[in-house]
């Protein structure tokens, strides 16, 4: 071949997502519950009867094309704005320019804000006068949650609309295009057929973890990477070219299947089984696989409750901290708060008797679930109440010796005497077992001194 590049120059130096982006509903892939056929935000658009709204989604959802869709289905006219880069003194002056173009052309004008969860809540209420009066129709984009980044003002004036990530079928239908649009500029001496082995599609996406864009930038970087030694490389591309383009072994993990239910297994039994190497390594492997780590945060507090429990009661503050902490610091700084919160657990003593004491709790609660509360226990808030022996008889603890009104019951009459939680002689619960013992001799002997 005289020229080395297996792809001709093109002159469009945007990024694939960007020159792929669709321009029609009927291009758009994915979000069918938003924009499927006969849905009221795809009626809306089709229509040009759009009204404000914010896009709620992670990256890659489809935010900002459909922004852009809008404007492609309107006459009126778009105006794009981060919020990473433009502030409040911008704002002003598309405002402006929107009144000025409502007064001589009656045009409108959609303002598109990426990011706009950037914006403080006192900055936000800039948009408010403006949203209000129609001068401008505005379309937020937002990786965060509204109901937390956005003042009650500006989501009162607002449709929320929530993005799902891609799935699976969408990535591969994304990167199809991606790799059709990519072979248009195929060199014409080159008569090899360009394309993905199926593995090397669904590497891709695992890798782009429902994120359009994190898939697109990866066919890009592949089919990039095979023009500059095109001898090299056989056709269709396979998993370890796009491997070795990714920098890393892409791991074989379905975060939706089987593996992903045998990891989490596995993580939850290493650290009941208190080997701290397994349990870090199974955190890896799900991290390393994709992951939300904000699920892997709710198992961890799950796992503080059903295994540790009280026999380390700041076990469950740690997984609480660790969830707070990558939720402040993201990825990848914030997964040594979660491994940190598994050291912890897989070096904590270990007991399930809170787990245990709550269903027997629960299936007692369910067996008798008519039982009255005793009078004596019951509150008496009327003198009606108090005339029917409400609380008659009631002794204040405090008041006691020792802090305990020796031989007062506190169960139905049904359950008297019923014992579920049953701590054992680990870590903090070797305590509360003998607390337990002492409170229980206090009682029986406020019983002896109650029998006539």
């Amino acid at each position: 071949m005289s020229n080395p590049s297996l792809f001709s120059a093109g002159p469009d130096p945007r990024p694939l997502a960007d020159r792929l982006r669709p321009t029609t509903l009927d291009e758009f892939v994915g979000q069918e519950h938003l924009v499927g056929p006969g849905k009221p935000l795809r009626q809306s658009i089709e229509t040009g009867s759009v009204s404000s709204m914010v896009f709620w989604g992670p990256p890659g959802s489809g935010k900002t094309t459909l922004a852009r869709l809008v404007a492609n289905y309107t006459d009126r006219h778009f105006e794009p704005f981060s919020a990473v880069t433009d502030g409040v003194p911008r704002v002003r002056e598309v405002i402006k320019d929107a009144r000025e173009r409502q007064r001589l052309e009656g045009r409108g004008t959609i303002l598109f804000c990426d990011e706009i969860h950037r914006f403080n809540k006192a900055q936000q209420d800039a948009f408010l006068p403006s949203v209000e009066q129609g001068v401008i129709t505005l379309i937020g984009a937002t990786t965060e949650n509204p109901s937390f980044e956005l003042n009650g003002a500006l989501l009162s004036r607002v449709k929320v609309y929530v993005l799902e990530p891609m799935s699976d079928e969408a990535v591969r239908t994304i990167v199809a295009r991606g790799v059709k649009r990519e072979t248009r500029n195929v060199n014409s001496e080159d008569a090899r057929s360009i394309a993905l082995e199926q593995d090397a599609v669904e590497a891709i996406v695992t890798h782009a973890d429902g994120d359009a864009r994190r898939a697109l930038n990866a066919v890009e970087a592949v089919l990039d990477h095979v023009s500059r030694d095109v001898a090299r490389f056989t056709f269709p591309v396979s998993r370890e070219v796009v491997a070795e383009v990714l920098s890393r072994r892409l791991p074989r993990y379905d975060k939706s299947g089987e593996e992903h239910y045998n990891l989490i297994s596995a993580l939850h039994k290493a650290v009941r089984g208190s080997d701290v190497d397994a349990a870090l390594y199974w955190l890896a492997r799900m991290i390393d696989g994709g992951e939300d780590p904000l699920y892997l945060a709710r198992r961890l507090v799950r796992m503080a409750t059903e295994d540790i429990g009280l026999a380390d009661p700041r076990a469950l503050a740690v997984t609480i901290a660790a969830k707070d902490a990558y939720h402040f610091l993201g990825s990848p700084e914030g997964e040594l708060a979660l491994a940190e919160a598994v050291i912890y657990l897989a070096t904590a003593p270990k007991s399930n008797r809170t787990y245990e004491a709550w269903g027997a709790a629960m299936r007692a609660a369910r067996d008798t679930p008519a039982e009255p509360v005793p009078l004596h226990i019951r509150n008496a808030p009327t003198r009606l109440m108090k005339d029917l022996g409400y609380g008659e008889g009631y002794r204040y603890d405090h008041a006691e010796d020792d802090g305990i009104a020796a031989g007062q019951e506190y169960l139905p009459e049904k359950l008297r005497g019923a014992k579920w939680y049953e701590p054992t002689d680990r870590g903090f619960e070797k305590t509360l077992a003998e607390r337990l013992g002492w409170w229980k001799r206090k009682k029986a002997d406020g019983r002896e001194d109650l029998t006539p």
